[in-house]
């Protein structure tokens, strides 16, 4: 939609730095432009001193002259030929970004468990019987309950760990829900939930 007089930020050229506003950039624009080195150097210190009246803040960062001087050749695409106060060649740097780091992609049969207990029920998998071993079901069976109670709002079946404590670790691991006793945190937190409701 195109009507006589009115602009819109939509139409108009994308800005190298937003944070500095468009007058900036048309400022800097204007800079370039100019055909004498002298003018186009007092143009540049001007540029400068006005952005940093606009971010007073930064004033307190060490690197804060550096910055400003790298962001005016940024905005100029390094075409803005002045003596520059301080060595802007790595301005470039700025704008690249970091290479995406790689997401785990791992699969879990249940997300409500999560990865390191999965972990867990491979180690037990193959673990000898002995107090080792069974301190390591009794971490994994309590901290399965508190993330079932967390998953399932306040609902966590100790038979539903038990089998489950079976089933992943491919039935090496059979918690006697007749002598073994789940934390008391484990089955309170399940017991708070119950009573909110």
């Amino acid at each position: 939609m195109n009507i006589e007089g009115l602009d819109y930020n939509t139409q108009r050229e994308k800005l190298v730095l937003p944070e500095y506003g468009r007058e900036i950039q048309n400022m800097v624009d204007h800079a370039v432009a100019l055909k004498d080195k002298a003018e186009r150097q007092r143009c540049a210190e001007a540029i400068v001193a006005i952005m940093d009246r606009m971010i007073p803040q930064n004033r307190e960062n060490a690197d804060h002259i550096q910055k400003l001087w790298d962001h005016l050749a940024i905005m100029s695409d390094f075409k803005l030929d002045i003596d520059y106060p301080v060595d802007v060649s790595q301005a470039g740097n700025i704008m690249s970004r970091p290479e995406p780091m790689p997401y785990p992609m791992t699969q879990i049969p249940v997300r409500h468990y999560g990865k390191m207990i999965f972990e867990i029920f491979d180690k037990l998998k193959t673990m000898e019987p002995g107090q080792e071993r069974d301190a390591l079901v009794a971490l994994a069976a309590n901290q399965m309950k508190r993330n079932l109670s967390q998953w399932s709002h306040g609902f966590a079946d100790d038979e539903k760990v038990a089998s489950d404590l079976a089933r992943y670790t491919d039935g090496s691991v059979q918690l006697d829900l007749d002598k073994f006793q789940f934390d008391k945190s484990a089955s309170r937190e399940t017991d708070k939930k119950r009573k909110k409701k």
